[in-house]
């Protein structure tokens, strides 16, 4: 498997691949009719990823095998954490079942095809617009009259800036994540981050403390550019007991030895930029929604961490796409 860069991706494989996490998961927001057929006690996490190398930016995914009823069938869970919802995500996931299908064919060509249930997460900006997750929503033409002739399928959409952060349930560690990945995008996460890290001490496990502890730690200096080691540090120091204070102190000193507070860690570089460009993408979606299409080509083009801050400040002050445009195109 190719090396994760991306925070979004890291933390949710890191996540979703403990099983007692994936199950809980799935016990609370599976639809009851899925759920009812499903024998979680059977859950086992499958190695593959069927995500194309151009779109891992945008996309992660974890494979289930699951008894399903009577036969075995599969749980597909793809991860959007573009700073968008993309109306072609239900070709997409057709064209991962297809992958899915033709490795299980490649193992056993005399059995069936099982099923697949492919719930997807997404955690982007909030949209006024709700999405169709029928695919039969992407064609064009008599759909209805044509029905036997169309294929079509529906996915499970788990839109988490949807949810409450009391209607979002789990294990200790799938509520953190989840809150994290609701909020990450808002410009006051630095205020939510006491409350989430704070459910930490609800793990029964005090051992697994510094383990999560980490794991949170990294993702939010990957992701959040304006908050830095030492503030965290003291977040989390907040947030968490007494007991806790020298696990934080440690973990913030083994970060700045790896240049995570002076940013010179490769993977954390690459992880701010992805985030600003996730920022910066969903703000021209909201104001400059026509001309999107003219002024993301120019944007993916800027490298430097220091030209996006500016290329971010000016879409706020632009008036129009073309000032905005003449901007960028200065860099």
């Amino acid at each position: 498997m190719d090396e994760i860069i991306n925070p979004h991706d890291k933390l949710f494989r890191e996540t979703w691949s403990d099983l007692p996490t994936a199950k809980s998961f799935l016990q609370h927001y599976l639809p009851p009719e899925v759920l009812s057929l499903t024998a979680l006690d059977t859950l086992e996490i499958c190695k593959d990823t069927f995500i194309e190398n151009d779109l891992k930016e945008f996309f992660c995914d974890l494979l289930y095998k699951v008894d399903l009823g009577d036969a075995e069938g599969f749980i597909y869970i793809l991860f959007e954490h573009k700073s968008y919802r993309d109306r072609l995500t239900p070709l997409q996931l057709l064209e991962y079942m297809l992958k899915i299908w033709r490795l299980y064919l490649k193992q056993d060509s005399t059995q069936r095809l099982p099923i697949i249930v492919p719930p997807v997460l997404y955690h982007g900006p909030s949209r006024r617009t709700q999405i169709n997750t029928r695919f039969s929503s992407l064609l064009d033409g008599p759909v209805d009259a044509l029905a036997p002739y169309v294929p079509d399928f529906n996915f499970i959409l788990y839109d988490l800036t949807r949810f409450s952060d009391d209607q979002i349930k789990g294990t200790v560690m799938a509520q953190v994540v989840m809150r994290l990945f609701k909020h990450i995008f808002d410009a006051q996460v630095g205020d939510k981050l006491p409350a989430i890290i704070s459910l930490l001490l609800q793990l029964s496990e005090k051992q697994t403390v510094p383990q999560y502890l980490e794991t949170v730690f990294r993702y939010i200096i990957s992701t959040v550019d304006d908050v830095s080691v030492d503030e965290l540090t003291k977040i989390v120091k907040e947030s968490l007991s007494e007991q806790q204070g020298d696990i934080v102190m440690t973990l913030a000193e083994k970060l700045r030895k790896e240049g995570y507070d002076k940013g010179v860690q490769h993977g954390t570089m690459q992880g701010i930029h992805q985030g600003l460009i996730e920022g910066i993408e969903a703000m021209i979606l909201l104001k400059f929604t026509h001309d999107a299409a003219r002024i993301m080509p120019l944007i993916y083009q800027v490298k430097d961490i220091s030209l996006l801050k500016v290329v971010k400040s000016a879409v706020l002050t632009a008036k129009n796409a073309d000032e905005l445009i003449d901007i960028i195109k200065k860099f």
